[in-house]
């Protein structure tokens, strides 16, 4: 399992998002979007995490297909 971490920037950079936009998938309960973790005021994401959630989203559009 993965276990470095990405800052905040380059989670937007992931997925193409601004900083509100990811904002708003952390709040999202239905979206279940990875928690971050903070290191003083700064955010991080596992990796590992990261790409399990969107292992996830990737299964939910094949159901939906």
């Amino acid at each position: 399992m993965n276990q470095e971490f990405l800052p905040a920037r380059r989670v937007w950079e992931r997925y193409g998002i601004t900083q509100m936009s990811l904002w708003r998938w952390i709040r999202d309960e239905e979206m279940g979007f990875p928690r971050p973790i903070y290191l003083g005021r700064f955010r991080y994401w596992r990796i590992a995490k990261l790409e399990a959630w969107e292992a996830e989203q990737a299964a939910k559009r094949g159901e939906a297909a």
